[in-house]
């Protein structure tokens, strides 16, 4: 059986899961609470060093990374194909996985700690707060939380990560203006699924049409998206009410502060 370690509005997760929907798998979930710090836990450690969900563990395997995840269930479970069996187009398909890795990924990270989990974390006492930031075991990613912890929206990474969804809007807009339904073509594929639940995330946050009002053919990607069986149950459907209000209610918040930054950005490029 399957077994799948994840977190309640886990973005990487939803990768994962969609995946799952997709070939119609059975799994069994295990949760790991974030902010009560279970992923640190010497148990979880062990499965997964870098302390982060999801993991998945199969047949006494245990696969870290929700990208190399997806590949592995596609590997594994090839009916049906969601990684291109032509090799040009599987090194294009990589080409999104890897926009996501490299940087968006943090931009989405970025984003939803300015808005939502900054003000959880302003509810925690400050022993609490530091406990957290100390477990994080990477001192770059330490220093961003601190940073947009301390300053909000007027943090340098905010703004890198407004600049880096810039980019990859123009990049689909670019991919998709020959009418293609999806981001290489007819067939749906991982390309498709490792970018969907970050968009989502904009999307719950009231952020994601500051971004569609200037691109038309992703927009019509994403009603697309959005339709697909397996976004509606790993993503839609899993998502509580609470969640929703939550991102929607401290993203409408900083909505403006982020319009304003994006055209501060386009200004200067």
């Amino acid at each position: 059986m399957l077994k799948l370690y994840s977190s309640d509005n886990s973005v990487c997760t939803q990768k994962v899961l969609m995946t799952l929907n997709e070939k119609a798998l059975s799994f069994e979930i295990k949760k790991i609470n974030l902010f009560n710090n279970e992923q640190y836990s010497p148990a979880y450690l062990k499965l997964n060093p870098k302390g982060v969900v999801p993991t998945l563990e199969y047949g006494g395997d245990v696969i870290i990374e929700s990208t190399l995840i997806c590949e592995y269930l596609d590997d594994t479970f090839p009916k049906p194909l969601l990684v291109p069996r032509d090799p040009y187009m599987r090194s294009q398909m990589r080409l999104w996985s890897k926009a996501v890795d490299e940087g968006i990924f943090e931009a989405t990270r970025e984003l939803t700690f300015s808005s939502v989990f900054r003000e959880k974390m302003k509810n925690m006492s400050e022993e609490q707060r530091e406990i957290r930031f100390q477990n994080v075991g990477d001192p770059e990613r330490r220093a961003r939380y601190v940073s947009i912890f301390e300053t909000g929206t007027d943090s340098q990474y905010v703004l890198e990560g407004i600049a880096n969804f810039e980019k990859l809007f123009k990049n689909m807009e670019n991919s998709l203006a020959d009418g293609r339904k999806w981001l290489l073509g007819d067939s749906y594929t991982l390309a498709d699924i490792s970018l969907s639940p970050f968009l989502a995330r904009l999307n719950y946050l009231s952020f994601l049409n500051i971004w569609l009002e200037n691109y038309p053919n992703v927009s019509i990607w994403w009603t697309r998206a959005q339709n697909r069986p397996s976004f509606k149950v790993a993503i839609d459907h899993a998502l509580t009410k609470v969640e929703k209000n939550e991102m929607e209610t401290f993203g409408a918040q900083v909505r403006d502060k982020i319009k304003e930054l994006r055209l501060k950005y386009l200004q200067s490029h």
